[in-house]
């Protein structure tokens, strides 16, 4: 795989969890969560900006690659429209608009939703991988990112490290996440 079909397949990876956070931020009215989504559009726009700029020069270097660079501006553009709707959700969220009778009957109906918890230093996850800690067996969440800095690593595996820091982006049942929160952040019950 080239770089820029690493770069299309983070952006279309990056736009899907964009959707589902963006989503649960309105269901939920999580303001957190709708401000991951708007730092994530933020890093989206940048690596859009990446993959125009080396189908650029593909295209100038390669004249007979143009048809193929052409499909892929044409991904990146239909990706970056799904990217900005997931970003108009968490506006509405941080504008104080989500509240709404049909949002609050979703709510209703949902059995999953998406919680964040910061690593501590006092945690039992820290310096652990999510094999060792098996934390879907004892709070029901399954991690489906972890922000690290400024990066997401996108569907750990078991042999991932947790560090303290780590923002643990999970899905799972209501009541999963307040067991969730108290592992990452290292406190009792």
């Amino acid at each position: 795989m080239n770089k820029i079909e690493e770069m299309l397949l983070e952006l279309k990876d990056t736009s899907e969890f964009m959707v589902d956070l963006a989503y649960s931020s309105l269901i939920y009215d999580n303001e957190e969560i709708a401000e991951e989504v708007i730092f994530l559009a933020e890093r989206m726009n940048n690596l859009s900006l990446e993959v125009q700029e080396k189908a650029i020069e593909i295209g100038m270097n390669k004249p007979e690659e143009v048809a193929r660079i052409v499909v892929m501006i044409r991904l990146q553009a239909s990706i970056m429209s799904i990217a900005d709707a997931a970003r108009s959700i968490a506006d509405v969220v941080l504008r104080g608009l989500g509240k709404h009778p049909v949002i609050a009957m979703s709510i209703k109906e949902s059995e999953t939703i998406i919680s964040l918890a910061k690593v501590t230093e006092n945690s039992p996850l820290d310096g652990k991988s999510f094999g060792e800690v098996r934390l879907c067996t004892h709070c029901g969440m399954f991690v489906i990112a972890i922000k690290r800095d400024r990066e997401y690593i996108f569907g750990p595996g078991k042999n991932t490290k947790i560090e303290a820091g780590d923002i643990l982006i999970a899905k799972g049942p209501e009541d999963g996440v307040t067991a969730f929160k108290y592992m990452a952040e290292g406190t009792d019950k």
